[in-house]
């Protein structure tokens, strides 16, 4: 990555609209910045908990066995246990018990999917940037060692070059 593109995405990061400030004054902005937004911690509607809680329950298995045992339990009744069933065979109100429930519970579960698919895309996007930031800052420390390296050959050679005089003086 250039130093120019790296500098270009660290500005986005960190939202840095002055133009003149160095390099080095954005790589240390860019470590104090706190990315990582948690999106759990906002605050949610009682509907948005409804829904929250209702999906919850609704893929578990309580409710699968619960709802099993309430629809046998119909059956069992209206078939053998009173006299004069209040929801004769092919059973109608149950029919329409269950299809109210779909269409109230449908619509809720849907929102809750959509409220975590928005956290998981805000996640991305927070890991996205964390990933971002570390990957500037240790291309900037990988630069800063690759000067140092050269600064200490040079320091090196033009040691080397004064023992060489010293020698042939």
């Amino acid at each position: 990555m250039s130093r120019k593109l790296k500098t270009a995405l660290a500005r986005k990061i960190i939202n840095v609209t002055d133009e003149n400030i160095d390099d080095e004054a954005l790589i240390h902005a860019l470590l104090e910045e706190e990315l990582f937004v948690n999106p759990e911690s906002e605050k949610l509607t009682f509907g948005e908990k409804a829904a929250d809680a209702l999906a919850k329950f609704a893929g578990s298995w309580l409710f699968i066995i619960s709802f099993c045992l309430f629809l046998v339990g119909w059956i069992v009744i209206n078939l053998y246990l009173i006299y004069n069933p209040f929801d004769p065979y092919p059973f109608i109100l149950l029919n329409l018990i269950l299809s109210c429930l779909a269409s109230v519970q449908a619509p809720l579960i849907m929102m809750s999917q959509n409220r975590q698919e928005e956290k998981d895309r805000r996640r991305a996007e927070g890991d996205y940037k964390v990933s971002l930031k570390s990957e500037i800052i240790i291309e900037d420390i990988h630069y800063k060692l690759d000067k140092i390296i050269e600064q200490q050959e040079k320091l090196t050679n033009a040691e080397n070059n004064v023992i060489k005089v010293e020698k042939d003086l």
